[in-house]
């Protein structure tokens, strides 16, 4: 009988095949990476070597990367825009009943913040009552007791009212918060007395994104320095 053999796949990882042809340079990073800091220009020229050695095996991995990704990611992008054109006609029905439904819904809320308003009142209106004829009644004066217990239960009815009416909602609507600044000139002038480091973080992003600085720009300079790469 033939022996049957039998071979198994396994392909190199990229990655590993990208390092390959650099796995000298690595390990040469590695041996200077250990707290080192270049001191002679025999020892600059080297890490400029190494530095650039280290560049292109990024490129490789990169390549690699990109070689690897590239079908799964362009099935991705079919596959939405596959779906897009349905689900943006669906947000745009929904986008159009919402706002075919909102005025109406702001109108019954208000009608409903307004009838709890009014159950509010009636409660704490017959819980005061009921107060006042609990204290004044004599325990010996059946009638007032009776008087008393009738107000109790006015306002135990109106506290059930009152809870209906808090639950009383309408669905589907949602609160939405937000602030305005309504004078920057006060709000810069408390921050800068209150959070100096906030208001600096937020000039400092600002004139880092400016192409240029304006000459009528106060309190700025801009400097320049050669650093290694």
């Amino acid at each position: 009988m033939n022996e049957i053999t039998r071979i198994h796949n396994n392909p190199p990882d990229p990655i590993d095949e990208a390092l390959a042809p650099f796995s000298d340079a690595i390990d040469e990073a590695q041996n200077w990476l250990d707290g080192t800091v270049v001191e002679t220009e025999g020892q600059m020229k080297a890490v400029d070597t190494l530095i650039k050695s280290i560049k292109s095996a990024k490129k490789a991995v990169e390549a690699a990367e990109e070689s690897a990704a590239k079908p799964i990611y362009d099935q991705w992008k079919a596959e939405k825009a596959r779906f897009k054109p349905t689900l943006d006609d669906l947000d745009m029905q929904v986008k159009g009943l919402v706002s075919a439904v909102d005025a109406f819904k702001r109108k019954l809320a208000a009608e409903k913040a307004e009838a709890e308003r009014k159950a509010r009142e009636e409660a704490d209106k017959a819980r005061r009552s009921a107060e006042e004829a609990a204290r004044a009644a004599s325990a010996t004066d059946i009638e007032a007791q009776r008087a008393a217990a009738q107000k109790q239960k006015e306002a135990d009815e109106a506290h059930r009212a009152l809870s209906a009416a808090s639950k009383d909602t309408v669905k589907g609507m949602r609160t939405y918060t937000w602030r305005e600044i309504t004078d920057g000139t006060a709000l810069a002038r408390w921050l800068w007395l209150n959070d100096k480091p906030a208001l600096l973080a937020f000039m400092d992003a600002y004139v880092s994104k400016l192409p240029c600085i304006p000459s009528d720009m106060p309190g700025v300079v801009e400097k320049s320095e050669k650093r290694a790469v």
